[in-house]
């Protein structure tokens, strides 16, 4: 089973997992400049120092056969302020990172965030939480659209933005101070709502000739038994944190049941005059999402009262059925298999898996070649389940990329969780030569790509 002509095969990452270079090129600083190391995480000012070693980087992608990146444009470094005076220093860097891909061969796709927040608007304004932070992020998308969109057809906004439904949004919103409210955390999540749905609009206003969707990171979620409170709960779960936003990025809006929450948590006040109908107007030419694992959520601790945000927090337990890495992510290729399915059967679009891997703990001994085979199986049996949803499900899907297949800082700052097939020598705290060497999954890959997926 050969996967169709143009099919993409690639790799995704972030910027500030990447790039390093925290105070060169007159970058501002984002939230994550000033977090400090600790025992078992590093700092973010040099991560794998992609900002001065990006074309070896895509000379490895090149060798796999790579013709698809997904990379992130870090705000700070294009607008140091968030809201300010656009660096063109920091745009020439990607201009020029941008041509060094095309030149490879290799299909370039923007990220525009990816939980990075200017220090500036995190300190003056609390981040996503104000509306004037939303205003701001719209600014900065249809500049880099201005600049970019010519030669980069394929564009997402927010990086697995059903995150800004749960528990953790704040975080990744920017919001450093505060009592994390029920209201703020549905502030929050409306308002990337809003940047996302302006500006894809623009994008498809201005450059129709572009491809941009929304991003989950979608959660296959199971009842831990076949009582009714499970069920229920499960499918609630679903609705809120994946079934919602899907409703969004294909213009049907809000569900009626998460406004029913606003509603009679009193939390329906965001809104303001014309932002349901300008959501309504949305439109996705893809549906991108991320995948690693599967949860099972148990209804015995979650009552009337419990916000559908804290769910999973509260109800996640271990699937007894399925194995786990070191991480507790629970390993299961069947899972990734119904997501695709019920993603094209809600959206009705094209979809796009631009994040899926297996995070383990490698070391090399400066010699011999890392023997990962348990990552081989990993993806292997995640290829497989994606080619059984074209095959026998019908599923129309764009293209397979893994997560950080050059080692890269974890989304915590851990270099100990590695999910690439080139690994980089430095750990969390001792920065080393930054040298690339490829592991035994990468001669694996070469071979996929190469097949185009008919050899695993």
């Amino acid at each position: 089973m050969e996967l169709k002509k143009g099919f993409f095969w690639g790799n995704s990452s972030s910027s500030m997992q990447t790039e390093g270079a925290w105070d060169e090129g007159g970058k501002g600083k984002s939230v994550y400049d000033i977090r400090e190391a600790t025992e078992n995480t590093s700092d973010w000012k040099v991560a794998t120092d992609s900002y001065h070693r990006y074309p070896v980087d895509f000379d490895y992608m090149q060798e796999l056969g790579m013709n698809f990146y997904r990379f992130q444009i870090s705000w700070s470094r294009v607008n140091p302020q968030g809201d300010g005076e656009f660096n063109e220093e920091g745009i020439q860097f990607y201009s020029k990172f941008i041509d060094e891909l095309l030149a490879r061969g290799i299909e370039p796709m923007i990220c525009l965030y990816h939980f990075d927040m200017p220090l500036h608007l995190a300190e003056n304004d609390n981040g996503f939480v104000s509306r004037h932070v939303m205003e701001a992020f719209v600014d900065f998308g249809k500049e880099m659209i201005q600049r970019f969109s010519h030669k980069v057809k394929y564009w997402i906004t927010f990086n697995e933005q059903n995150l800004y439904h749960m528990s953790g949004a704040f975080q990744g919103a920017g919001y450093l101070k505060g009592e994390r409210t029920l209201k703020e955390l549905y502030a929050i999540q409306h308002h990337i709502m809003m940047a996302h749905t302006r500006v894809a609009n623009y994008l498809h206003e201005t450059a129709p000739e572009c491809k941009i969707g929304g991003m989950l990171a979608y959660m296959e979620i199971y009842p831990a038994t076949c009582r009714p409170a499970d069920v229920f709960a499960t499918r609630k779960a679903d609705e809120f944190i994946n079934m919602n936003l899907l409703n969004c990025f294909v213009g049907n809006g809000y569900s009626n049941e998460v406004l029913a929450e606003m509603k009679n948590k009193a939390v329906g006040d965001i809104f303001l005059p014309g932002d349901l109908e300008e959501i309504a107007q949305l439109t996705s030419d893809f549906i991108a999402f991320s995948y690693y694992y599967s949860t099972t959520l148990n209804a015995d601790r979650i009552t009337p009262e419990t916000p559908v945000c804290d769910y999973l927090d509260i109800g996640k337990q271990d699937n007894p059925y399925i194995s786990t890495t070191e991480w507790n992510w629970q390993i299961d290729p069947l899972g990734f298999r119904n997501v695709m399915n019920q993603i094209y059967a809600k959206a009705k679009v094209p979809v796009f898996p631009v994040e899926n891997g297996i995070g383990v703990q490698e070391k090399w001994d400066g010699k011999k070649t890392i023997q990962d085979e348990y990552r081989i199986v990993y993806h292997r049996e995640h290829i497989q389940a994606l080619k059984d949803a074209v095959y026998y499900d019908g599923v129309d899907i764009m293209g397979y990329l893994g997560w950080g297949l050059i080692d890269i800082l974890s989304s915590q700052g851990d270099m100990r969780k590695r999910y690439g097939v080139v690994y980089v020598n430095r750990t969390n705290h001792d920065l080393k030569d930054l040298q690339r060497i490829p592991k035994k999954s990468f001669s694996w890959l070469k071979n996929v790509i190469a097949t185009n997926g008919k050899e695993l």
